[in-house]
């Protein structure tokens, strides 16, 4: 699912991973319910953090 992405997604790339809004991921990051890091004013979003919000919502 996530193989096209590379290692470390911009807010845009999980945005449509997700098949959200850039504005529900920015949300996300500053809930803290999907781990990121900025630089600058830049949020990066490692791919594995959005593996394991993915595997957080699902029911399995």
């Amino acid at each position: 699912m996530l193989e096209q992405y590379l290692d470390i997604l911009s807010v845009y790339d999980a945005a449509e991973a997700l098949c959200i809004g850039k504005n529900r991921v920015y949300e996300l990051l500053e809930k803290k319910e999907l781990k990121g890091f900025r630089i600058g004013r830049v949020w990066k979003i490692p791919k594995e953090a959005l593996r394991e919000y993915i595997l957080s919502q699902s029911n399995l």
